[in-house]
């Protein structure tokens, strides 16, 4: 980190709302009237993953962090109340904005969240400020290897599949994700917090029917692929891309494709992987603010 910037921290305060009739709690820190940074999660995580990053940037910015249906400490509704499908999540996202009366924000994009949050930014325009992409990847001939169990699924759907998605929603499967792909001395860093506290809260029969009917879903966001990047070359939102290349599902190759809709992107490939502000958050944290201050400087008349 640059040592002439201090990043103190900020309280994180923890509130419930009501979003849809859906009981959902939502991680907030800094000043209510403050610029927004909106957080959606990926999957098997919650907003416990932003917590780092909200607690460094919230003196001087809003950082607002949902736990999504089903995930963290919202409400699990039923599949006949919520479908539980990237359509469904992007929804709420919406209504989520809808409900705490956001009106511009940045948006992070990263894993699922970035599905959710595209489909945001795509729907008002006007109103985003910009997007931080972090591993978060809506090109699909860059997929990593780490996608094959899924594609397979995908093509060949039915209950065999299932049983083989199934097998990657377990505790597991958990620390799998949170530390696949990761050179040892990076591993390391990673706490066993992570997959022991999503595993804690996911590990109900609901909450896994749920996650295997999502991982499922995820064809659904191939056809969208082609309109998030027509919106990346129309509308030419201020981007910064901040990137783990050690990742089974987004690789390097992955993040560098988004130079195909925005040449003049800046990229940052740091030494993570799939979880950065779990292993480069110094590293993380003086580009974000950097992002933050130009998008959100006072325009000079």
């Amino acid at each position: 980190m640059d040592k002439g910037v201090q990043f103190p921290s900020a309280p994180i305060r923890h509130r419930r709302t009501t979003v849809d009739g859906i009981d959902t709690f939502y991680r907030e820190a800094g000043p209510a009237d403050a610029s927004v940074l909106l957080l959606p999660h990926g999957y098997p995580a919650s907003s416990f993953v932003y917590r780092n990053l909200m607690a460094a940037l919230g003196d001087r910015y809003r950082l607002i962090a949902p736990d999504l249906p089903g995930f963290g400490y919202s409400a699990t509704p039923s599949p006949e109340d919520f479908g539980y499908t990237f359509d469904a999540y992007a929804a709420f996202l919406q209504a989520f904005v809808g409900a705490l009366n956001l009106n511009r924000y940045v948006i992070w994009l990263h894993d699922y969240g970035s599905q959710f949050g595209f489909r945001l930014a795509m729907s008002a325009p006007d109103r985003v400020a910009g997007l931080v992409i972090q591993n978060g990847d809506i090109y699909e001939d860059a997929f990593g290897p780490k996608y094959g169990f899924l594609k397979e699924s995908w093509e060949n759907p039915g209950p065999a599949a299932r049983r083989k998605i199934a097998e990657h929603v377990t505790a597991a499967g958990f620390e799998s994700e949170f530390r696949g792909e990761l050179l040892a001395a990076v591993a390391n860093r990673i706490s066993p917090d992570l997959w022991t506290l999503h595993w804690s809260l996911m590990s109900t029969p609901a909450r896994i029917a749920n996650l295997i009917r999502l991982l499922e879903d995820q064809p659904s966001t191939l056809g969208w692929f082609a309109r998030e990047q027509a919106y990346l070359r129309e509308h030419r939102p201020p981007v910064l891309i901040v990137w783990g290349p050690h990742d089974g599902y987004m690789p390097e190759k992955s993040a560098r494709a988004y130079l195909r809709d925005l040449p003049d992107a800046p990229i940052h490939l740091l030494g993570g992987g799939h979880w950065l502000l779990e292993t480069h958050l110094d590293e993380v944290l003086p580009l974000v603010d950097g992002f933050l201050a130009r998008v959100y400087a006072p325009s000079v008349p």
